[in-house]
């Protein structure tokens, strides 16, 4: 599928819309976005990062995700797909990853989903010299049933992996897995993966009730992994 002119022509041949105004204090352009043919935002830039839309799907259904709230747009982006994006487009949308500090793969699903074109891409960006950050629910390997880590290891510098909870109970009551058992994968994806990538983060939302974001964070230290708060409702 060809990318579509809307304003201005990008090194790669395709084309960058304007998505978020500059910032009127600093006059810097805050977001910009990239879209197919059929209109789908396959690129979107936030905080000096690219952050890559691979698909709409999801193995979980989080009760606090925006988009089983009918509600698809994530800092002024629309991000519901109505086709997944092929490796030429994606790679066409980020252009020169120099530009970024970081490209991530994230959206309104998750992208080890789809894995043989999340390697692709990943590969083709560090051979360009990207630093790439994959946004994950670390449940790959349960959905594969095998360790994808080493895998995404060959290309893929940093992890962001959403814990959500600090135990099973409040996980399932709040992420709503498709069958018993996800909480303890994801535990031990986040050990897998310790294994092979040095930078790892675990993410939970603060305002989910019954989430110990104390509990999340020793979580955190124990698996010696990073950890982020994240805020209910403020996404992106």
């Amino acid at each position: 599928m060809a990318l579509e002119a809307v304003d201005s022509q990008t090194s790669s041949g395709s084309v960058i819309e304007t998505g978020i105004e500059s910032d009127p204090e600093t006059g810097s352009e805050s977001g910009a976005e990239v879209r197919s043919g059929a209109g789908d935002v396959i690129a979107y830039t936030l905080h000096g990062n690219c952050y890559l839309n691979l698909t709409s799907r999801c193995t979980l259904r989080c009760e606090f995700c925006p988009k089983f709230n009918k509600n698809w747009e994530v800092q002024g982006y629309p991000l519901r797909l109505r086709q997944g994006p092929t490796v030429q487009q994606m790679l066409a949308a980020v252009g020169d990853p120099s530009a970024y500090r970081e490209v991530v793969f994230c959206g309104l699903g998750e992208p080890t989903l789809r894995l043989q074109e999340l390697l692709q891409v990943a590969h083709s960006l560090k051979q360009a010299g990207a630093r790439v950050r994959l946004n994950t629910d670390g449940l790959a390997n349960w959905v594969y049933q095998r360790n994808i880590v080493p895998e995404l290891a060959e290309c893929v510098d940093a992890l962001s992996i959403s814990l959500n909870a600090q135990d099973e109970t409040t996980y399932n009551r709040h992420c709503r897995p498709p069958a018993v058992g996800a909480y303890p994968e994801l535990l031990e994806f986040i050990l897998c993966a310790r294994e092979h990538i040095s930078d790892i983060t675990i993410t939970a939302i603060d305002g989910l009730e019954g989430v110990d974001i104390g509990a999340c964070e020793s979580l955190a230290q124990r698996f010696d992994v990073k950890f982020r708060r994240r805020v209910l409702d403020d996404v992106g």
